[in-house]
């Protein structure tokens, strides 16, 4: 039903949305994700308003239990990544508040086109046109493929009745 957004989308989404190139948009996800990254290993918490919050916590050693057994046990000290939904995140996501509309490809461009002034339009003489030299190509064959195979679901064999005990011929007796 609903599809992962990989790093490759998001950054097409944001060239849709914004109207820049794609290497530029790569440029800036990328370097979004790194200054986070870095600032983070650093220790510094990153919080992007109405968004979330990034931060690297140290969590102290502590006494805990085994649910199994209940035995006391020694929890070591350790460092955790914790990224926190932050409100405004939170009310897109469950509906409270509407999403932001997205700008569909090339939107953006053709509204840039219209912003531009008209240039004059130059009558240039077209170039003779050469006929494409021919190749003699061996087309090959694609290797065929085999369909996949069908799933066969096996039938459960009917349940067996248990044999009839033999008291009832034990007390004729």
């Amino acid at each position: 039903m609903f599809t992962d957004m990989k790093k490759r989308d998001l950054i097409q989404a944001v060239s849709d949305h914004t109207g820049i190139d794609k290497k530029t948009a790569t440029a800036a996800v990328e370097g979004t994700i790194d200054v986070i990254l870095a600032n983070v290993a650093k220790g510094e918490i990153v919080n992007l308003s109405g968004f979330a919050k990034f931060a690297k916590i140290k969590r102290p050693a502590r006494m805990g239990r085994n649910p199994a057994t209940g035995a006391t046990i020694k929890i070591a000290a350790k460092t955790v990544a914790k990224i926190t939904a932050l409100k405004g995140f939170k009310d897109i996501a469950l509906g409270v508040s509407p999403a932001p509309k997205l700008n569909k490809a090339g939107a953006v461009a053709a509204a840039a086109a219209a912003k531009a002034p008209a240039k004059k339009a130059v009558a240039k003489k077209a170039p003779a046109k050469k006929a494409p030299a021919k190749k003699k190509a061996v087309a090959k064959k694609a290797p065929a493929r085999k369909a996949p195979a069908k799933k066969v679901v096996a039938k459960k064999a009917p349940a067996r009745k248990a044999p009839a005990k033999k008291k009832a011929a034990a007390k004729k007796r």
